[in-house]
């Protein structure tokens, strides 16, 4: 069983487009035992995801964790694999070390050139040299590192160029985002903006594929691999029930952004998880009356709930904003698709591994 463990919804951090409340609960040790027992209850094998705020706050928490689950494994012989979402500003060479020795999937929130426009600390001041500094201990010992970047509208004209520092930086693995939420407005201006380098980036990402060095950029290939597969992407759970949050309180929900909403609870740690109720919630969406004979309905993201939650303030209404980004989104990485393809024939086939799939 997978599961997310909010460890504190404190942060060191201040940033902008944030939608999370900066509280001061944290996860109690008997909260995360009893969450360590409940991901090796049932499953081939047990998964944790740390997560916050920031869980660098509770670094003790990780290597508690980390050690209860060491012992799990050895007594059911299933295997354990961790993730970690930070801002890394408080990186210790201790649990660098550790991190490393498990292997643990790490991504770092890291907005590249745009990280001071947004993300500060709770006194004002920059966290670029900082995180850059740590973005580097990170890669320098785990090169699988994912840069997670959030382009919000004041800083989106930096974008592309971030992805090029990122990319310089050494990072193999970069998410891009567009900051959601009512923190945020993305009105025409800042949408063409946007979708411009949006373009822009994927070119950038083309000419690193053709020439060999290529990386992963979160929000063209996937539209790619998921075009070349026949994929529907909203096959996936409609919330997030293979990886469900833990509040520091113990309770799970079916998605972060339902965090504190009783309707959405599925459970506790101690007493385990309600599949009746996951099923109850997961049947519930329909898509959209406009969704339903778009053509390209397979490969929109239109049936994530919490994004639509933190658009629309209801989990099965998509927002115009997340329509127009989907649709441009799809537009542009098909675009980049055939080009890379007319260019590179063999080196595309040969990364995506379609066999001659048309785009």
């Amino acid at each position: 069983m997978n599961l997310t463990l909010h460890l504190t919804d404190g942060c060191n951090m201040d940033c902008t487009y944030c939608t999370q409340d900066k509280r001061a609960e944290t996860m109690t040790p008997e909260v995360l035992h009893a969450a360590c027992r409940l991901a090796f209850s049932e499953g081939a094998h047990s998964g944790l995801c740390f997560f916050g705020g920031e869980p660098l706050l509770c670094e003790d928490l990780i290597f508690d964790a980390m050690d209860t689950c060491a012992a799990l494994s050895a007594e059911t012989g299933k295997p354990v694999y961790y993730r970690m979402t930070t801002n890394g500003t408080l990186l210790s060479e201790r649990l660098l070390a550790r991190a490393a020795s498990v292997k643990m999937e790490t991504g770092i929130s890291f907005d590249g050139l745009m990280q001071d426009v947004c993300r500060k600390y709770r006194d004002g001041a920059g966290t670029l040299t900082d995180v850059e500094a740590a973005a580097k201990r990170l890669l320098a010992v785990m090169p699988g590192t994912t840069a997670m970047m959030t382009a919000a509208p004041q800083a989106v004209e930096k974008l592309a160029a971030s992805v090029r520092y990122l990319y310089g930086l050494g990072f193999r693995n970069i998410n891009a985002v567009p900051a959601y939420g009512n923190k945020v407005s993305w009105d025409e201006a800042a949408q063409e903006k946007l979708f411009a380098q949006l373009a822009e980036a994927a070119e950038f990402y083309a000419e690193c594929l053709l020439s060999g060095e290529p990386f992963y950029f979160s929000p063209v290939e996937s539209k790619i691999r998921g075009a070349l597969e026949g994929r529907d992407i909203n096959e996936r759970c409609h919330l997030g029930f293979n990886q469900m949050p833990v509040a520091p309180d113990g309770n799970i929900y079916a998605c972060n952004q339902f965090i504190g909403d009783e309707q959405y609870c599925v459970g506790n740690v101690f007493d385990g998880i309600s599949r009746k109720k996951c099923a109850q919630l997961a049947i519930r969406y329909q898509p959209p009356a406009p969704c339903r004979e778009c053509p390209l309905r397979k490969r929109c993201l239109h049936s994530c709930g919490c994004l639509n939650k933190l658009e629309t303030g209801s989990e099965g209404e998509v927002s115009a904003f997340q329509c127009r980004y989907e649709k441009t989104l799809i537009h542009i990485s098909d675009e980049t698709a055939v080009k890379m393809r007319q260019a590179g024939k063999v080196r595309f086939e040969r990364y995506f591994r379609c066999g001659g799939s048309a785009v």
